[in-house]
């Protein structure tokens, strides 16, 4: 299956919710359009201020372009939509030039961000680089037996201590062990104890302050883990988390599971934060560079 079928297949539930009514609104064309279309995307979670935004700015389009036809004001609002997203460079490609790029994971607990970690670990892997794991969420032993299975079955190093150790001791090791191995990626899983967030912030700083102490010249990538069946609710996650770590990057996991696909547009627009990836299954190859173009186009159109 090719890359863009993956996405779209992913999608399902969102595009049987959302593509269908907005083609037929455009095509139907009546008096109501503009608040139709308003209902239609706040209905798939893009938020209401955003969806009057880009309605209000298709509204404005149309009257200078008073001849358009129904397909070109649906380009128009694809090409609207898009815009949204804060362009992101590719990592996975080729090996970092500076070794080794740290990939740090957070995010509250039961989002997947352990999964997060292993599938990245995988597609880093297959993509040709070195890879190492480390299991920093100390507070859960299920995280470190979770992450140490994924070590198995890519047959990747995997840095973790007991239940309960000290999480910046972990990423010490890890970012370590991947300087000495010269290995390319180093991916730190966290925990997710949003509840206490002072204890959080300091653990989160003295881990980032070991990363840029052990590795100075290593690239850092802070990616904040959201599950997307939560709708509106990952907003609230998203603005916590950019309080108490450099976030700078997202992950959307679960997205095959919900009819609400358009919190993704949400979350860009919120911090203007670039969305990295996508959950769109259960596989280990269905966590998906995010690319903003045909997300957007798979979300509209039914074809």
């Amino acid at each position: 299956m090719g890359f863009f079928d993956k996405i779209r297949e992913g999608l399902q539930k969102t595009r049987d919710k959302v593509a269908r009514s907005i083609e037929s609104v455009f095509n139907r064309r009546d008096p109501g359009f503009y608040q139709e279309l308003e209902e239609i995307l706040i209905s798939a979670d893009v938020g209401p201020v955003v969806s009057k935004e880009i309605v209000e700015e298709l509204k404005a389009w149309e009257k200078t372009n008073p001849g358009a036809t129904a397909d070109e004001s649906l380009a128009h609002l694809e090409s609207s939509l898009t815009a949204i997203f804060t362009p992101a460079s590719p990592w996975e490609e080729s090996s970092p030039s500076k070794s080794p790029m740290v990939v740090l994971l957070v995010g509250v607990n039961g989002v997947g961000k352990t999964t997060t970690a292993g599938k990245l670990a995988a597609r880093f892997r297959d993509a040709g680089n070195s890879v190492i794991l480390g299991a920093a969420d100390t507070f859960r032993a299920a995280a470190i037996e979770q992450l140490r299975k994924w070590g198995e079955r890519l047959d990747i190093p995997v840095v973790h201590q007991k239940p309960g150790a000290d999480p910046a001791s972990v990423a010490f090791d890890t970012v370590r062990a991947a300087r000495a191995r010269g290995i390319d990626m180093a991916i730190i899983d966290t925990a997710g104890r949003l509840q206490n967030k002072q204890n959080l912030m300091n653990e989160l700083r003295k881990i980032g302050a070991i990363i840029h102490r052990e590795a100075p010249d290593s690239p850092v990538e802070v990616l904040l883990v959201l599950d997307a069946t939560i709708g509106q609710n990952a907003l609230s996650q998203l603005d916590e988390f950019v309080k108490i770590a450099p976030v700078s990057g997202l992950v959307l996991t679960k997205l095959d599971g919900t009819s609400r696909g358009g919190v993704v547009i949400a979350l860009a627009r919120r911090h203007k934060i670039p969305v990295r990836f996508i959950g769109v299954g259960e596989k280990t190859d269905d966590l998906l560079p995010f690319d903003p173009s045909t997300f957007v186009r798979s979300i509209l159109r039914t074809s």
